[in-house]
């Protein structure tokens, strides 16, 4: 068969592009297929395609709750090591799960895990260089000690000069940092530094301490620390704490491969889309960690379910569960009494579509074979006997 003809019947085909992209070069490959054989392949995948779907009116959803809920009674509830860095801990198991359903604003132990571009990624120097740039250095970080000083009546700062030395800083760099936050007058003594405030006193000093101590000197908020660490052959930055966008802005990163465990960051930054992905390989990393397996159009079905409004919704009563179209089923969730009060207020109106509000009444639910009705055409009977 020609090949621009193989190409344009394999495109016509009802089936997800990858699928059609891996017949197509698997099909081009055998030069000894007849024009037969050829239809007889492309029929047997879209047969199997059509079989591997899910049937009409098949409970979907609670077959999903059940494929990850039973093996979820199976995984552990402490916090681990991340993989290969010993020196970085990552929620994994039950509690991260937990996270990863609820849409958490901010994880328990937020991850980077950040990629080198050509160039940068072979060279170790280059790479700690970044990992600096990165690494969120506070006041607090170089200073010895931050105390009151009673006999200046200010804020005594000593550096340490060998950290300075290490990050590139100098104390006058210090010191623009710290104007800029704060207005203070500033004394300079070798590496001690003295902050004078306008009316001092020991409560307005020590109001003052915790806000000079976070002053940020270099690198990007919210990332507490980066590991730099060899695998494979490139070099890959680790980070402890995330921050997406600002990374995203540092000369070197491989903005295409760089990700975080931080859902709702990537949501904010990368897209609705991203987030979905994002759901799916943080779920299917927690239970493969597990050594779990469950199929991955369940995770997909959750993510979809999660994501189909255009943000991220938790799975609970703010979120999916909370906005079913029945009262019913709202009320047989959580918080059943304002439930039935609110609808009774607004005269809400329950179809009765669904399976939970059907139990509840004790109808035959909508699904499988509940959602067949068998009739007999009785003249079409009658006739036949006639004849």
């Amino acid at each position: 068969m020609d090949m621009e003809v193989l190409k344009e019947k394999i495109e016509g085909l009802d089936l997800p592009q990858s699928l059609k992209d891996e017949l197509f070069e698997k099909l081009s490959k055998e030069k000894d297929l007849t024009d037969e054989m050829i239809e007889e392949i492309i029929n047997e995948v879209v047969n199997a395609y059509r079989n591997a779907m899910v049937e009409p009116y098949e409970a979907v959803g609670i077959v999903a709750a059940q494929s990850i809920g039973e093996p979820g009674t199976q995984m552990t509830m402490r916090t681990f090591h991340y993989a290969g860095v010993a020196e970085i801990n990552v929620t994994l198991g039950l509690p991260r799960m937990i996270e990863i359903v609820d849409a958490r604003k901010e994880p328990s132990t937020p991850i980077m895990t950040i990629y080198l571009k050509e160039g940068y990624k072979n060279d170790k120097e280059k790479a700690e260089k970044i990992a600096k740039e990165i690494e969120s250095l506070t006041l607090e970080n170089i200073a010895e000690s931050i105390s009151i000083d009673l006999w200046t009546q200010s804020i005594k700062v000593e550096l340490d000069e060998n950290r300075l030395a290490d990050r590139g800083l100098t104390i006058d760099d210090v010191v623009e940092a710290i104007k800029k936050k704060v207005k203070v007058k500033i004394d300079v003594e070798g590496s001690t530094l003295y902050l004078k405030i306008k009316t001092p006193s020991i409560k307005a000093l020590r109001k003052r301490i915790p806000k000079i101590k976070n002053i940020q000197l270099k690198g990007i908020p919210g990332i507490e620390r980066v590991l730099v660490k060899k695998e494979g052959d490139e070099y890959v930055l680790y980070s402890q704490g995330s921050n997406l966008r600002e990374v995203f802005k540092i000369e070197g990163v491989d903005t295409t491969r760089t990700i975080t465990n931080n859902i709702i960051e990537i949501q904010e930054v990368l897209g609705i889309e991203a987030a979905r992905n994002a759901i799916i390989n943080e779920m299917r990393n927690t239970l493969e960690q597990q050594g779990l397996e469950v199929d991955i159009r369940h995770l997909m079905l959750v993510a979809d379910m999660m994501t189909a409004d255009g943000e991220v919704k938790p799975i609970g009563r703010h979120g999916v569960a909370g906005e079913k179209g029945s009262v019913l089923a709202r009320a047989a969730f959580e918080e059943t009494v304002k439930h039935l009060y609110a609808a009774a207020e607004r005269g809400d109106v329950d179809k009765l579509k669904g399976v939970i509000e059907n139990v509840i009444v004790g109808k035959p639910i909508y699904l499988g074979t509940g959602c067949v009705e068998l009739s007999i055409d009785r003249e079409y009977e009658e006739g036949n006997k006639e004849e």
